[in-house]
């Protein structure tokens, strides 16, 4: 893998430079992770993973190996049969450098449509959370806590992202790794929460009716600036960083 951009770092990444760069800041940081093809397409044959390959993968777990709490939507987690994180002895060693919890727990965003028995809460190595609405059914939230999920309320009819980042810091989980869908991910700048998107760029034009990688409500534009550029087997790995 080679970064070259800026231009003045431009240099071929080892495994330890990699980790470098994707590093979190040591404070709350929202990141948002996003694979498309050339041509746009947010999924291949109804799934994200399709579109993923070798370079695009490892980046995607160092955004999980680096974080305090991973978050998803429902049907992000339903779709891509998302089971939390399960560290390996690479990843867990990894955690132990950086002086993170030897899991991180993933953070379920629903206003009621995640199934009791999801296997992202019966699958999950640490006690999975579940951000919701007052108004999701009571035995929706009954059945989260008896299934082994912490449920947090944060927000009436739908849920406040701005509260539930707010909440997962007060947990110690500022650091904060979202592996989607788009509609979340929409929601997510509209709330104005994302600090950076870090995009890879699959090699592959797959035309159709593939959604973006953001949807939703319309936003005002959000500005990025390009903090980082990397090349690998045909495919480009951006980060950005959102201007407030």
């Amino acid at each position: 893998m080679r970064q070259i951009w800026p231009p003045h770092e431009a240099q071929e990444l080892d495994d330890d430079a990699l980790e470098r760069l994707y590093t979190y800041p040591d404070r709350r940081w929202v990141t948002v992770n996003f694979v498309s093809s050339a041509d746009g397409a947010l999924e291949l044959g109804g799934r994200a993973v399709a579109l993923s390959n070798e370079p695009d993968q490892r980046v995607l777990r160092l955004g999980s190996d680096l974080a305090d709490v991973l978050i998803v939507g429902a049907t992000t987690a339903m779709v891509e049969e998302f089971v939390g994180a399960h560290p390996d002895e690479a990843t867990a060693q990894r955690r132990r450098r950086h002086g993170l919890a030897p899991v991180p727990p993933t953070a379920v965003v629903t206003t009621g449509s995640l199934p009791l028995d999801a296997p992202v809460i019966t699958q999950a190595e640490v006690p999975t959370i579940v951000l919701t609405t007052e108004s999701a059914p009571v035995h929706a939230r009954d059945g989260w806590r008896d299934a082994g999920a912490t449920v947090l309320v944060v927000g009436e009819r739908t849920v406040d992202l701005v509260a539930a980042v707010d909440a997962l810091a007060e947990r110690g989980l500022r650091r904060v790794d979202s592996e989607g869908g788009a509609h979340l991910f929409g929601a997510m700048l509209a709330a104005g929460v994302v600090d950076e998107l870090r995009l890879t760029v699959s090699p592959m034009l797959v035309s159709g009716v593939a959604g973006r990688i953001a949807a939703g409500v319309p936003i005002e534009p959000a500005r990025l600036e390009l903090a980082s550029l990397v090349a690998a087997q045909d495919t480009l790995l951006a980060r950005y960083l959102v201007r407030r």
